[in-house]
C-alpha cells in the first residue's frame, strides 16, 4: 500500500515513496553498489558489508520515513536525514576506493564529466540507464558513476528535507491535527 489515506480522519496521506526521485536514485545506488562490491572486492572483505549496508540504509530509510510521515513529520525528517547520512558514508567509501587505487575522482573540469552528468540526470531513469557506466570494465568509470549518483541523490534528499521542514512550519504536525479534529467533533456535537 503505497498511499495510505483516510479522507475522514486527521492522519494525512503518506507513503508513495516509489514516486520520489530520491528513492528511485537510491534504489539504483543500492543495486549498483551490490554489483560494484562483488566485482571489485575480495569476497571476505569487510568493506562489502559496510558499503552494501550503507546503500541499503540510504534506500530503506526513505521508505520508512515516507511511511512514518502520516503520524510523525519529525520521524520523516529524521529518517530522510539518516538516508542522506548513510549515502554520504557510502560516497566516502567510493572516494577511498578510487584514491587508494590511484584512480581519478572526476570533477566538473574532467572531460568525461559532462557525459556523466547527462547520464545521471536522465529523466525517468532506472538502473538500466546507469548500467553501462556501473558495469564498465574500467573501475574509474564505475566508481565515478556511483559517486555522481550519490552526489545527486544527496542533493535531492537535502531539498526533500528542506521541503519537509517548510511543510511542518506551515501545516504543523499530528498533535495539532488531532486537537483540531477533536475541537471540530465537539463543535458538531454542540
Amino acid at each position: 500500500m503505497n498511499n495510505q489515506y483516510n479522507p475522514d480522519g486527521f492522519i494525512p496521506k503518506h507513503g508513495g515513496y516509489e514516486r520520489l526521485l530520491s528513492y528511485q536514485k537510491a534504489e539504483a545506488i543500492y543495486d549498483g553498489t551490490c554489483y560494484f562490491c562483488k566485482k571489485y572486492f575480495h569476497p571476505y572483505d569487510r568493506t562489502i558489508d559496510q558499503m552494501v549496508q550503507a546503500a541499503r540504509s540510504g534506500k530503506q530509510n526513505i521508505v520508512e520515513g515516507s511511511m512514518a510521515s502520516g503520524t510523525s513529520k519529525e520521524m520523516e525528517i529524521k529518517l530522510t536525514n539518516v538516508a542522506r547520512a548513510s549515502l554520504e558514508e557510502l560516497l566516502d567509501d567510493y572516494k577511498d576506493f578510487l584514491r587508494n587505487r590511484k584512480l581519478q575522482i572526476w570533477n566538473k573540469q574532467h572531460p568525461y564529466y559532462p557525459q556523466l552528468h547527462k547520464r545521471i540526470t536522465t529523466p525517468n531513469a532506472t538502473f538500466a540507464t546507469y548500467q553501462k557506466g556501473i558495469e564498465s570494465p574500467n573501475p574509474e568509470v564505475s566508481g565515478n558513476m556511483m559517486i555522481g549518483l550519490i552526489n545527486l541523490t544527496s542533493y535531492l534528499l537535502a531539498k526533500q528535507i528542506k521541503t519537509l521542514e517548510d511543510e511542518f512550519l506551515h501545516s504543523g504536525g499530528l498533535r495539532e491535527r488531532m486537537s483540531q479534529a477533536r475541537i471540530e467533533v465537539r463543535r458538531k456535537q454542540s
